[in-house]
């Protein structure tokens, strides 16, 4: 009596500790699935690596708009003569703390400069020049991208607009053009109208 009680006692522990066991390998399996599930949903969601021109792009909008910001900020409390002011004082340590945050090199630059500093060199003048060409013809320009030794080298029109035409259009205020001159003796940057070409971008970064 006692024999056969012990065996149905062990046989029955034998039972539970496999269904026990199946159960725990099931879950195994379960979470294994899961986390395998999750890593592949993890990988089709990753942002796709930027290009070199997108790096670009990303430094000069960015560029862009903390001068834009600031410009539209000075121009809306002290109005277009204030803004000849801050584009003489700030504009520069604006764009430098910009290319910090960026580890790049960043210039703005013409062929028709106001400060003397951003005077496109002979490269730049010939980017100038076809995206200028692009421009007449209705063409969306493409950013201009070459891979150096050194680096990546990167070119960008910039375009004028309503803003920009107080100070660069064919009709600036005689005040605000006599400040001008009174900074930029050899000011060219004027007689714009909307929607041309005033210069570029030229960025370089690291690869």
């Amino acid at each position: 009596m006692n024999r056969k009680y012990y065996v149905l006692v062990f046989a029955w522990a034998v039972f539970v500790s496999c269904e026990n066991s199946e159960k725990s390998e099931q879950k195994e399996a379960e979470i294994e699935f899961e986390e395998t599930h999750k890593a592949s949903k993890e990988e089709m969601t990753l942002e796709p690596e930027k290009s070199y021109a997108d790096i670009g792009m990303e430094y000069a909008i960015s560029t862009k708009a903390a001068l834009g910001k600031n410009l539209m900020g000075t121009i809306q409390k002290h109005g277009t003569l204030a803004a000849v002011e801050f584009c003489n004082v700030a504009a520069y340590p604006l764009t430098d703390s910009m290319a910090v945050k960026h580890n790049a090199h960043i210039k703005r630059v013409s062929d028709k400069p106001r400060n003397p500093r951003n005077q496109a060199n002979v490269l730049e003048i010939q980017h100038i020049a076809k995206f200028k060409e692009d421009f007449l013809l209705g063409i969306n320009p493409d950013p201009i991208v070459e891979e150096t030794s050194n680096g990546i080298r990167f070119y960008y029109p910039i375009e004028t607009n309503t803003m920009c035409l107080q100070c660069h259009g064919k009709a600036v205020e005689p005040e605000v053009y006599k400040s001008i001159k009174a900074l930029y003796p050899k000011d060219e940057a004027i007689g714009y109208i909307e929607n041309e070409v005033r210069g570029i971008w030229s960025i370089s970064f690291d690869k």
